[in-house]
């Protein structure tokens, strides 16, 4: 059935892979990035929140401070700053795996055998591609997200997404809503090619245990799970600097390099790693639910319009 068992479309050939990477992988990731952010926001807000304080001056670890989030803010607090996510990641996501899908035909294009599944290296060099595709757009929405998550009680600067794209434009045009597109990439490339390198990794091992080209749901969200920790595995101290040097005042770092000395200065190697707990925590429900929402979106398209038809 629909909700128990998947059935992967087969695409061996370098023309399947090509007719169902296109517009089928930007809208299954579309489909697959909502459901990312509704399942992972709550569990992004602790994260940034533990990531922006130096030391441990306001909360202690991951639960005092989704507690005292609850206490003082509200449930709500904890889906601070997703309008801009939400909106954003269709988009995002869905040019995500598009880059992805055309990292695949050039993996194809380039190979001796075509009929050759595609190895775990070559998804993660396909993947690479699909991160680099997302950072143009990423990067404004992660540092709306960010601004908006580290403001607690009392008085706030900024109302919502469209207040911190006025007052950003204000301070610094375009080149202050992009900050830290660099280090976005640094962060979403080899983070990119890791989660799909993971992901079809165990797809091939849940299938050959399995002897079935049929996966169930739960190897579905297995799959995804793990892909999205395999993405964090890397991701966590660019994403810690990048969060830093966004949130930052206007001139405090020239470039987020900057940040790094200054983090090892006053916190050491850990600081590299705030937020690890909360990271840990969302990722495995967020990308399962991410590659559930994928998995289903091309089934649903393939049934309407297979894909010889497509």
């Amino acid at each position: 059935t629909l909700l128990y068992t998947i059935k992967f479309e087969q695409e061996r050939r370098m023309g399947n892979q090509k007719e169902a990477g296109g517009l089928r992988s930007f809208v299954a990731g579309g489909f697959g990035g909502v459901c990312t952010v509704i399942s992972g926001q709550p569990f992004d807000t602790i994260k940034v929140r533990m990531q922006n304080q130096v030391g441990s001056a306001l909360y202690k670890n991951t639960l005092d401070c989704t507690v005292k989030t609850v206490k003082n803010e509200g449930v709500l607090a904890l889906y601070k700053g997703m309008a801009a996510p939400l909106v954003g990641v269709v988009p995002i996501f869905a040019i995500n795996f598009l880059g992805y899908s055309n990292g695949k035909s050039i993996q194809l294009a380039l190979a001796e055998d075509k009929t050759k599944p595609l190895t775990p290296l070559q998804h993660g060099l396909a993947g690479s591609l699909g991160g680099l595709y997302m950072t143009v757009l990423i990067a404004p929405g992660e540092r709306i997200k960010c601004l908006l998550q580290i403001q607690t009680t009392g008085k706030k600067q900024y109302s919502g997404p469209m207040d911190v794209i006025r007052q950003l434009y204000r301070e610094g045009g375009i080149r202050s809503l992009m900050r830290g597109t660099c280090i976005t990439a640094v962060r979403d490339m080899p983070a990119s090619g890791c989660y799909f390198a993971m992901y079809e990794t165990m797809k091939r091992k849940l299938k050959e245990a399995s002897g079935s080209e049929d996966l169930k749901f739960w190897q579905v969200l297995m799959a995804g799970g793990m892909a999205g920790w395999a993405n964090w595995a890397w991701a966590i101290p660019p994403d810690v600097v990048k969060t830093r040097y966004q949130t930052a005042p206007e001139g405090k770092y020239k470039r987020a390099i900057n940040v790094v000395p200054e983090l090892l200065r006053t916190e050491g190697p850990k600081g590299f790693f705030k937020g690890l707990v909360p990271i840990a925590l969302r990722a495995w429900p967020a990308n399962a639910c991410c590659m559930m929402g994928y998995e289903l979106a091309l089934l649903a398209m393939n049934t309407v319009a297979p894909l010889e038809s497509y």
